[in-house]
């Protein structure tokens, strides 16, 4: 018998490239009492014997034996056995992957197969881009709290919520942030001609703004093909007109609003700026004329929450434009000072439904970087970045992605586009609510994230409606 295991031996260190290992393996236990001591011991004699081993116990050599389990690396015991290189692969340690990073990392769960921390600061990520996926339930508005909280606590930084189930304010109000309720009936404005001067060297503020006013009008304006170039050239006149006075005396009372335009519209001799001016008129001195006030909220407060939760259909898509507007404002006023904005979109979505507004969200997600800006996107169905070539872009620019529990029909595009092994795709199938896996960069970690109930933060961050009562 022995003879033929030699050969085998043999045949593996010559032929499979194998080296031989001389090893000491210890098990230390410690008990409270002597009783208890036998009991764990008896116990773990029966779990190696169920694996064909013999655990000795080494009587008169206990304190050697103390000293070898200890990491100083000297070995007392001289109790050797002799291994292959691929039995000896078994026993090394650290087999699972850790994220644990410093220069201030948030906390984000803890590691679900070795219980450490998850500690992980996006901004070292060559693209900062976050998405947070998971089913209706599974904790994505919660998962996004804890880290705005987290950012607000660890960092100076800038935060922008676009809040469009008006569930953040309670977290905004507690941590002294300002929520701008944007509704037809709301007395908060939002001007969607407020102009920043401090763009950067290379950017002209005024065509940037003028590309901007150029999307709202293609929304309201509509039709099939959007805009004519010849409207496109109406609008672009009419803006540089209406911040002449703005650019000549730069002062808040100076900042034109919707109905400038309007007027400067109406004015125009082209049969197309009359067009324009009357697709505008139900803003300006309609019914829906939210947008035609001057800003009289702080948009400068380090955390703003937009609730756009009771603007109608009409309203919704103009909302989260002039939104997206007002963040782009604020990075770029924040570049000049090197200071990093988080901007947070929850039913990210419904974004993605609406060609500008989409298209507004993609120049987001490929430039934002460069401006020191971290936009994350919460949605529920994968399917909504996936549905063109353009919004794909999305996804693919984003190299932090928190995944919680996802339908059986989201699971299979990921597995395909993250490359998730079966196993990797178990934590998010069926799984509890703060459960999933993180995708940092290259590295893909299971996470477990249990918050506690008891605490003030629970109860301001849960959208449970039972909870929230």
């Amino acid at each position: 018998t022995y003879g033929k295991e030699a050969k085998s031996l043999l045949e593996d260190l010559q032929s499979r490239n194998e080296r031989l290992f001389l090893i000491t393996v210890l098990f230390t236990h410690t008990a409270n009492s002597k009783q208890q001591l036998e009991d764990t011991l008896f116990q773990a004699r029966g779990i190696a014997q169920k694996y064909n081993c013999a655990l000795k116990t080494l009587d008169f050599q206990q304190e050697a034996a103390l000293m070898s389990a200890l990491p100083i690396g000297q070995n007392q015991i001289e109790i050797q056995r002799a291994m292959t290189t691929s039995s000896t692969a078994i026993f090394v340690p650290f087999t699972t992957q850790e994220l644990f990073q410093g220069q201030n990392s948030l906390y984000y769960g803890l590691n679900a197969l070795s219980s450490n921390m998850i500690m992980v600061n996006r901004k070292l990520l060559k693209n900062p881009n976050g998405l947070i996926l998971g089913t209706p339930g599974s904790g994505k508005s919660f998962s996004a709290k804890r880290e705005i909280t987290n950012v607000f606590l660890v960092t100076n930084d800038d935060i922008i919520i676009c809040d469009p189930e008006s569930e953040y304010a309670p977290l905004v109000v507690t941590l002294g942030g300002q929520v701008i309720k944007i509704s037809p009936t709301s007395t908060q404005y939002v001007n969607p001609m407020d102009l920043n001067l401090n763009y950067s060297d290379d950017d002209n503020p005024l065509s940037l703004k003028a590309d901007f006013i150029l999307s709202l009008c293609e929304l309201i304006v509509g039709g099939k093909n959007g805009l004519e170039p010849v409207e496109k050239t109406l609008i672009d006149r009419a803006v540089r007109f209406v911040y002449q006075d703005y650019l000549l005396d730069p002062r808040p009372e100076n900042m034109p609003i919707l109905e400038d335009l309007y007027n400067v519209l109406k004015a125009q001799p082209e049969l197309e700026a009359t067009r324009i001016a009357t697709s505008l008129e139900i803003y300006v001195t309609g019914s829906l004329n939210v947008f035609n006030h001057q800003t009289n909220v702080d948009i400068n407060n380090r955390l703003v929450c937009f609730d756009i939760k009771e603007l109608g259909k009409q309203l919704k898509k103009l909302g989260m434009l002039i939104v997206q507007d007002q963040v782009w404002n604020r990075v770029t006023l924040n570049r000049a000072q090197k200071k990093s904005t988080w901007y947070y979109i929850d039913e990210f979505h419904l974004l993605l439904k609406e060609e500008q507004t989409a298209a507004y969200s993609v120049e987001i997600w490929k430039r934002f970087r460069k401006w020191g800006g971290i936009p994350t996107g919460l949605t529920q169905n994968i399917k909504d970045l996936l549905a063109s070539r353009e919004i794909e872009n999305i996804f693919e620019n984003s190299d932090f992605i928190y995944m919680l529990n996802q339908a059986s029909g989201d699971r299979q595009i990921l597995s395909k586009q993250l490359n998730i092994s079966p196993h990797q795709l178990s934590y998010v199938t069926n799984s509890n609510e703060g459960e999933g896996l993180i995708f940092y960069g290259n590295v893909i970690i299971p996470f477990v994230d249990k918050f506690p109930k008891d605490t003030e933060l629970y109860k301001i961050m849960t959208t449970k409606p039972d909870e929230v009562a």
